[in-house]
């Protein structure tokens, strides 16, 4: 990845390559140079460090079809593949890694499985498809414990195992918050202000916030533990932003996505929410019309205006007025956006000191996976090939530098 020379950058230093179709996931296993990864073509691979130096798979099982998501627990050697036709099927992986037993499968969902999650605590498994449906399940004893009924596909999930709040995203944009009981599902709330399809989630146990990437090219940060409602934007991508992932040890959210960036956002420092847009039928600051103000059009002689908003302040502007662009970090914005001239001139160097550092992947990411322990982040690319990185230097290093 190459960037400015004087920041650290990650460090590739494997290649995982010979999937035949597209990759839908990787998970790196915590403290093993092995990876497990899932296809397209049905396959689930579990690749091994030789000693060669490449990683070549060990076990590669065909599903009775394409392997959608997947969740790993470690310490109890879990793995549940979730399906194209709506099966999550549950393995046990053996020590050595050369073989993988099934043990349960759930008929959970009449659609493509989007993403699962085993809860290690409860021992349940939680799933997401695209019935539009969410259901929880007993890996003990198999019994289906609730679901809930979205209003589009869900899309991704994330979970919260010490209150047992769930938070799963769906193709509107909205992002459903129910709390798990061993009888059902309660709903709590949606939380609505992406644009676009939820595409990614992450948790951060710590603070209770909760990170959000989106088809709109954003990243929302929704403070869950507040309770005020209170919402950060980050705005760094110039594409769908596909994936998400959390240190908590040292305060950074990697995300990655369509434009082949990865980006690490310092979430140690403070930041400041999107202003809300004014409404008003006139310019704010020079009170010319806009061009649905039909009667302020012919009293003024004026043709009517396009309506901008700044920012910075949110007042409702016209381009002549708003024709000033800067960086806004504590605001989530690493480039240059619309600023209104009152703006545009209070604005201090502190506001635009960089928050994030830009990498580039060299391939579009479709998902990553973070490995806490050894700082290992394996990212899944359209060009059907696994990388992985050593983030070990990118977490640590305080110097911020932009795009």
């Amino acid at each position: 990845m190459d960037n400015h020379k004087d920041i650290a950058k990650p460090e590739l230093v494997h290649k995982l390559e010979g999937c035949t179709d597209e990759v839908n996931g990787a998970v790196v296993i915590p403290g093993e140079n092995a990876v497990i990864s899932i296809s397209n073509d049905r396959s689930v691979r579990i690749w091994l460090l030789r000693d060669s130096g490449q990683f070549w798979p060990s076990i590669c099982h065909y599903m009775s079809a394409a392997a959608t998501s997947m969740s790993y627990t470690h310490t109890t050697r879990k793995l549940f593949i979730g399906l194209e036709s709506g099966v999550v099927e549950e393995f046990t992986v053996a020590r050595d890694y050369n073989r993988m037993d099934s043990a349960r499968v759930y008929h959970a969902h009449q659609a493509r499985v989007t993403d699962t999650i085993y809860t290690s605590k409860t021992s349940w498994i939680l799933s997401s498809g695209r019935d539009k449906y969410f259901h929880f399940h007993c890996a003990n004893t198999g019994r289906r414990l609730g679901g809930y009924l979205c209003n589009a596909w869900c899309t991704s999930i994330a979970y919260d195992e010490e209150s047992q709040y769930v938070f799963i995203g769906d193709y509107s944009g909205a992002i459903t918050v129910c709390h798990l009981e061993a009888t059902g599902v309660k709903f709590i709330n949606t939380l609505k202000g992406h644009s676009g399809s939820v595409r990614t989630l992450a948790w951060d146990g710590k603070r209770n916030w909760l990170y959000s990437g989106s088809f709109d090219s954003s990243v929302f940060v929704w403070d869950i533990g507040g309770r005020r409602g209170t919402v950060y934007e980050l705005h760094g991508h110039r594409s769908k932003v596909t994936s998400l992932a959390y240190s908590a040890e040292h305060n950074r959210l990697l995300s990655a996505g369509e434009d082949s960036r990865l980006v690490c956002w310092d979430m140690g420092k403070k930041r400041l929410e999107t202003p809300e847009w004014a409404e008003s039928d006139n310019c704010q600051l020079c009170n010319k019309p806009f061009f649905w103000n039909l009667k302020s059009m012919y009293d003024q002689k004026q043709m009517g205006l396009r309506q901008h908003h700044c920012r910075r302040c949110g007042k409702a502007v016209c381009d002549y007025c708003s024709a000033k662009r800067t960086t806004l970090t504590d605001r989530g914005h690493e480039y240059p956006v619309r600023t209104c001239e009152d703006c545009f001139i209070n604005v201090t160097e502190a506001e635009k000191k960089p928050l994030a550092n830009f990498f580039d992947t060299r391939h579009i990411v479709k998902h990553m996976d973070f490995d806490v322990s050894r700082k290992l982040l394996a990212t899944v690319g359209q060009d059907h090939v696994i990388k992985l990185w050593d983030m070990s230097e990118v977490l640590v290093g305080q110097q911020m530098e932009g795009p």
